[in-house]
């Protein structure tokens, strides 16, 4: 079938929508996977989370506004903490990270992984035990790694050789041995999008498995024997559902543990899997629940080990997305509603798009834009007896790819000024947040036990003003 001339975007004429997404019987009913756990629709019909109204956050913090359920985010932390019981489980900052999350992470028992100087300045600010920081990242400079030496950050993973090089020098001058771990790049690549699947050979991370460098960079360190080499690291990509893609890189990885063995008489005794674990955005989605990822990684570890004749090594993962990512939605205020004609679609009938514009778009959201990612959404102030239009969520910004969420059914009397709820938005949203447009980014409120509290406070014009020294 030829394709539409204005992309897959425009593709889908008619009233349908995506095969996957299903015309609601009921408009109203939240899909539980995709909403925090204490988000439900009150007497009213509007949402509440923990007890408290969106109406009362809108008024009180605005719109946008990313509204956090911390009991949420602090139940998935546990469940991951047992499920995995005897690994290291290590929330992945760049999911999206603050001073008061972190101390959330912390308090749960929880490890953290950062990727910049940033990063380990908010862990560090927020009190994160040091010895509990794993620092990620293809290329930190030299001021990055004296200060994770400096502070006593228990490991730091490897991405080059230029890297071992710098850190060993730093390491020897401070006389300091800091534990590290080789990222190993195994060629495995994970069914997501090009540009978050971080496991095949055609990329920036890690030490090629298939071109020697990783067993290269692994003697090395090992033999000048600055650097406390800890074991390996792998993470294949993001918002994965097959677990077929870690028993491979589980496979490799440990193939290399064994040649190093062989190599120097050492076995390494940790392994990182990295984390990537997918979160349901839509209907279309499945994730597993962390104890059954805990069941499948640990079996697939210990059948490769007993296969290499290795002791199983102490294991950790990295999920942030998984986490964090469910526990937040994003309120937004409609501001227009217009339906547009989109031509005769295949079934021969008329197919028309109602856009309902909101005040935020990719802004606070990149992800549909960057990723070709996927949402859902639902009218959130109110409860609605109209019928079911298919619709597209769009933001304010000066680009026809502007979109929040590409299809949904809203009730047909969407209308401005009523409130709309995006959940699935706690991963990659603030943290990729722009000032495209000069438009401020939103704040972020937790809420717990019916009380919001401003986590992060919303940016203002003065605050762009105040970085334009012109």
């Amino acid at each position: 079938m030829r394709a539409h001339e204005a992309g897959a975007l425009h593709g889908d004429l008619g009233n349908r929508g995506p095969a996957w997404l299903r015309t609601p019987v009921d408009v109203n009913a939240l899909v539980p996977q995709l909403w925090p756990r204490n988000v439900a629709r009150a007497a009213d019909g509007a949402l509440a989370v923990a007890g408290l109204g969106v109406r009362e956050l809108a008024d009180g913090f605005g719109t946008p506004v990313y509204v956090l359920d911390e009991d949420d985010l602090r139940a998935r932390c546990r469940e991951f903490r047992a499920a995995f019981a005897d690994a290291d489980v290590y929330y992945a900052g760049k999911a999206f990270l603050c001073r008061a999350v972190v101390r959330m992470i912390a308090e749960e028992g929880m490890h953290l992984d950062v990727c910049t100087g940033g990063e380990l300045a908010v862990a560090l600010a927020a009190g994160m035990p040091p010895e509990r920081i794993g620092f990620h990242g293809n290329n930190k400079s030299v001021a990055e790694l004296g200060r994770a030496l400096d502070a006593g950050v228990g490991r730091i993973i490897l991405d080059s050789f230029d890297e071992i090089d710098r850190l060993t020098a730093l390491a020897r001058e401070r006389g300091v041995r800091p534990g590290v771990l080789i990222r190993v790049t195994v060629g495995v690549e994970a069914h997501t999008h090009e540009f978050i699947a971080t496991a095949h050979e055609d990329q920036k991370f890690g030490f090629s498995l298939a071109g020697g460098a990783a067993i290269a960079a692994a003697l090395r360190v090992l033999d000048e024997g600055v650097l406390d080499l800890r074991g390996l690291h792998s993470h294949i990509g993001s918002q994965i559902f097959d677990a077929s893609g870690f028993e491979v890189s589980a496979r490799r990885v440990l193939g290399l543990q064994a040649q190093i063995r062989d190599a120097r008489g050492v076995e390494l005794p940790e392994l990182d899997l990295g984390g990537g674990f997918g979160i349901a955005y839509t209907t279309q989605d499945d994730p597993a629940a962390p104890h059954e990822l805990a069941k499948r990684m640990r079996k697939i570890v210990e059948g490769e080990c007993q296969a290499e004749r290795l002791a199983v090594p102490h294991l950790s993962i990295e999920p942030g997305r998984a986490i964090v990512g469910p526990a937040v939605f994003t309120l937004y205020e409609v501001g227009t509603v217009k339906s547009v004609p989109l031509g005769t679609g295949i079934d021969g009938a008329d197919g028309r798009r109602s856009y309902v514009s909101v005040d935020g778009g990719m802004s606070d959201n990149i992800r549909t834009a960057l990723y070709d990612a996927s949402y859902s959404a639902t009218l959130a102030s109110r409860a609605s007896a109209a019928e079911p239009m298919l619709a597209r969520v769009v933001g304010k910004h000066c680009e026809s790819g502007d979109i929040v969420v590409k299809d949904e059914f809203l009730p047909a009397d969407v209308q401005p000024g009523d409130l709309l709820a995006v959940p699935g938005t706690g991963a990659y949203c603030r943290s990729m947040a722009s000032n495209y447009n000069h438009v401020p980014r939103p704040p972020v409120v937790a809420v717990r036990d019916g009380r919001a509290r401003l986590i992060v406070r919303r940016e203002t014009e003065e605050d762009l003003l105040a970085l334009d020294v012109g």
